[in-house]
């Protein structure tokens, strides 16, 4: 009864969080002077193009963008009604994209669900490799395994993801025949759902898993071998010893799960930092997530996009500190319900 109590605090916690987070997300989307349609209706001008500067004016009256800025905010929400009534985020109803000319939902409708599905693959990679090795590394501390998995580690890290794909992709497809570029066969764009292009979107992100994943894997190895160590040289862990406990008996009933929270808690910055370390990966690799629409939409100042992407991030990072934190008190003993958070 008390973790439902907590769960449903931390939820309307989470929902007063991304309001308050959209406010900053448009206040500085809209900081840098100008936005998309004046400087495309200072162009047109320039170049005496009256249909176009018509156009870009009749789309700054439709999307409110002439207003005061406290008030496209609220018609942008969906608490104010705008030129057609209640419709924005609230509503489902995400903006219109000058640069695409385009709605907002149409263009990242099929990048959501592939950016969520790739970074997720990350994470499963990550945790997957990490757990083993840095428990490992702790175990046989300053021995080869340790020191060969410090290196893995250690090149991880050091290597930039962009040059890591480049390097996969020219080996992969030599000697594995892996496809290059993209998450699924041109073919299977656009089109409906089905075992042939699930098989094509599987085999697609072998490359792009193992790039988004390598450096977050070698980071949090490195921590969790950390953790575990300051956990090894305790009493307790002696004293278990002393008195006949199995050392991989003990190793994963005591120091594994007192350095395991940091583990759990990296949830909450692990997926949003994937999504946003990723754009050049996604550019360089070609890949249909929102990093080349989030990386246009900044360049052009398209504010619509760019903001429900930026929103879309938030909301990834408050649903992974939220599940984190929940997993935590279920965890730890250690951690108790409060009205104040765990």
């Amino acid at each position: 009864m008390m973790f439902v109590k907590y769960a449903v605090y931390r939820f309307f916690t989470m929902l007063l969080t991304l309001w308050v987070v959209s406010i900053m997300v448009f206040i500085i989307i809209n900081l840098p002077p100008g936005d998309y349609l004046s400087n495309q209706i200072a162009e047109l001008r320039a170049t005496g193009q009256a249909e176009g500067v018509a156009k870009a004016e009749f789309l700054r009256t439709e999307y409110a963008l002439d207003r005061p800025l406290w008030e496209q905010y609220l018609i942008w929400v969906g608490m104010s009604p705008g030129p057609n009534g209640f419709s924005g985020l609230l509503q489902g109803d995400f903006g219109w994209s000058f640069e695409f000319d385009r709605p907002v939902g149409d263009i990242v409708g099929d990048a959501l669900w592939l950016t969520v599905l790739v970074n997720l693959a990350a994470v499963l990679f990550v945790y997957l490799i990490a757990l083993p090795l840095g428990v490992l590394a702790a175990a046989r501390s300053e021995t080869w395994v340790d020191y060969t998995a410090g290196f893995v580690g250690y090149l991880g890290l050091a290597t930039p993801n962009f040059l890591l794909a480049l390097i996969l992709f020219y080996y992969g497809n030599k000697y594995f025949d892996l496809p290059i570029g993209g998450l699924m066969a041109p073919a299977f764009e656009g089109e409906p759902m089905s075992w042939p292009k699930v098989k094509s979107i599987l085999l697609h992100m072998i490359v792009p898993t193992f790039v988004i994943g390598t450096s977050g894997a070698a980071a949090m190895m490195q921590r969790l071998r950390a953790n575990m160590l300051d956990e090894l040289s305790k009493p307790y862990v002696e004293t278990a010893i002393a008195k006949g406990m199995k050392p991989s008996r003990m190793l994963a009933k005591y120091p594994l799960r007192m350095a395991f929270n940091p583990f759990v808690a990296d949830i909450g910055n692990l997926l949003p930092a994937m999504v946003s370390g990723s754009v050049l990966v996604s550019v360089v690799l070609g890949l249909q997530t929102i990093g080349p629409y989030l990386l246009a939409a900044l360049k052009s100042q398209d504010q619509f996009l760019a903001a429900f992407v930026l929103m879309f991030v938030a909301l990834l990072t408050l649903i992974g500190t939220m599940i984190s934190d929940m997993l935590l008190v279920l965890l730890d003993p250690r951690i108790r319900y409060g009205g104040r958070g765990a």
